[in-house]
Formats: structure tokens, sequence, C-alpha cells
């Protein structure tokens, strides 16, 4: 009423984590009167000179503010943040019987990050049916703990996969829910890769966020193995993304980008290969970025 009474805008900001209590309290829908602004965690040009120079370091820390602003201990943090979404959070949403299910279940995600989603060997894993997965996962979703990336569908004469690529919105989460708790850790563990894509990826959720737009990300993957990370839209085209934690770049880096420019040229805009190394270098299939460079080389 007082918003249709003054005529104004921005009278109110509903802000923080309890949207699902909000939401499901608000007894009007506001359609037309209210602007949706989806804030996910720091992007790397947000932490600007906070951001820690060791790629390492940025992975376990992730981007939560307060880990910033405060200096926290990032594995008490994650630790601290799980316990209270699980218990409060969550319990408002779903039933959880067993709390220690479900946190298995939430582990056994972040050992998957940047694969794709395999419903009936993930609840093979935790013990649940695959019904239940889908459901706690709707939930992880809803609630920006996960992303999924869907795969791209046109008519290309070739078969494509139909499956999703499971993500974390914050890869310091990820991270924890693996087991690291030093920067030493994330060097060695076999999931680092995973876990660098993890990051470059959601830096492109941000930016589209952050622009007030609709995601429309998703990746290329057909019958012959051919794969293409990240597919970020630009107008009627898309920006094919392929991602390498390396940190010297190699030339089998760029073959999937050319390969897919050749299949799809009327789509595909100037590739990106994002990667671990610090230079920029120009190649006749795409543009290498360091990974702290990637958001800014978006439209």
């Amino acid at each position: 009423m007082k918003v249709d009474e003054t005529g104004r805008n921005s009278l109110f900001v509903l802000t923080g984590s309890a949207q699902f209590e909000m939401l499901t309290q608000v007894n009007q829908s506001l359609a037309g009167r209210t602007a949706l602004l989806r804030l996910l965690p720091f992007s790397l040009e947000e932490l600007g000179p906070r951001c820690p120079s060791d790629i390492d370091a940025i992975l376990r820390k992730g981007f939560y503010p307060r880990i910033y602003d405060q200096e926290l201990n990032p594995t008490q943090f994650y630790g601290d943040y799980l316990q209270t979404y699980v218990e409060r959070d969550l319990r408002q949403l779903i039933e959880i019987h067993r709390l220690s299910q479900f946190q298995r279940f939430l582990r056994l995600c972040a050992a998957r990050v940047g694969q794709l989603l395999n419903l009936e060997s993930l609840g093979a894993d935790a013990g649940v049916s695959g019904v239940t997965i889908r459901h706690w996962l709707s939930v992880l979703e809803a609630s920006f703990v996960v992303a999924l990336l869907q795969p791209w569908h046109e008519n290309t004469g070739k078969r494509l996969i139909k499956t999703p690529k499971l993500y974390f919105y914050d890869v310091g989460l990820a991270a924890y829910l693996c087991g690291i708790e030093t920067d030493s850790h994330v060097a060695n563990h076999p999931l680092r890769g995973n876990l660098f894509e993890n990051m470059v990826v959601i830096e492109a959720f941000k930016r589209r966020y952050n622009q007030g737009n609709q995601a429309g990300l998703c990746f290329y993957r057909d019958s012959t193995g051919l794969e293409i990370d990240l597919f970020y839209p630009d107008g009627p085209r898309f920006i094919p993304v392929e991602i390498k934690s390396a940190q010297t770049l190699h030339s089998g880096f760029f073959d999937a980008l050319g390969k897919i420019q050749t299949l799809l040229p009327q789509r595909c805009a100037e590739g990106r290969l994002v990667y671990g190394g610090a230079e920029p270098q120009t190649r006749s299939q795409a543009r290498a970025l360091p990974f702290a460079d990637f958001a800014a080389s978006l439209p």
C-alpha cells in the first residue's frame, strides 16, 4: 500500500538469507513492484587488492565477504556456515531425519564439482533414493549453494549430452567439503583442476547476475567427446570458454575451441582460454587469459 500511495521506488530493501521464510509469509505477489537482485559472494574484481595472489589460497578461502572483512579462518567459517545452514535454514524447507546422511550428501556433491550429474550414482553413494537426491538438489539450488550448468541443445546433427554439470556457488565451501584445510592441501588435491573450473564458471554467473541478467549459461558436449566448458551468451551467439588450471599454455589446450568454431561458425564468437598463468596471449583460435582477467573480457 505504501508503494502505491507514494509512487516512489526503493523505499524498502529486503535482503539476507531468509528469502524462503520471507517469500512464504508475504501474502501479496508484489508483481510489478519489485526488483530481484541475486547477490552472490564477491567476484574477483570486487575483491580487488584483497584477493590473494596465489590460486590455491583463493580456492581455499572462497569469496564470502566476512572472511576478508574480518580475516577469518576459512575452515572455521565454513564449518560454522554449514552447521547453521543445515540446522536452521534447511529445516524450514525439508524434513531431514538424519543430518549425518545429508552432510554426507553435501560432501559427495563437492567431490563431483565440474562433473556430469549422475543422480543414481549419487543416490547409491549417499544411501538414499534418486527421488530424494533430486529433491535435495532442488533445495540446494534454490538456496544458492549449488548451481547446475545445463547442456547446450540445438540441432547440429550431433548427439548432444543432456545431463547438467554440478558446481558450487562458492568454491571455498566446496573445498571445505572436500576436506581441504590449508593451501598445500589444494595444491596436492586431485580435484584442484575441478575447483579451479568451478571458480571460473561461477565468475561467469556473477558477471551475468551483477548486470541484472538471467544466467543463460551452458556447456557443450557431444557423443564424439568434444566438450567446451562454458558457453557465455553474446547476443545471438555464444563465447566458447575452455578452462585449464595449468600455469603454462600448451597448444593442445586450444584444440576444442578450434573444433567448435569449425562446427558452429555462425554461433561462436571469439573464444576464451582461461588458465592459471599470468600472461594474456592471443592465438588464432582464442584469447588466452589469466583467470583474474576473464570476467572483464566478457561483454
